[in-house]
């Protein structure tokens, strides 16, 4: 099984909101996950990231893949946290 850890959007019309979440990769966007490992809230000034560094540390070692925004979001909370 292959397992990434991706977004998924949430949040009303032109608001998106958010989870930073563990997945199969066969799973719909907003479907079923795994586990929720942080936030995101683009629309926040600055934006808001909250996320779980050990436990998204845990998985990549067990083998799942971030997306590409999410290694971004993971960078960026790494160098400023």
């Amino acid at each position: 099984m292959a397992v990434k850890i991706r977004l998924a959007r949430h949040g009303a019309h032109k608001a998106p909101y958010y989870r930073i979440v563990v997945a199969d990769s066969r799973a719909r966007r907003d479907g079923r996950y795994i586990e929720q490992v942080g936030t995101y809230n683009p629309l926040t000034d600055p934006k808001q990231v909250t996320m779980d560094l050990e436990k998204i540390d845990q998985w990549i070692a067990q083998g799942a893949k971030p997306t590409e925004t999410v290694e971004r979001l993971i960078k960026d909370q790494r160098q400023n946290g």
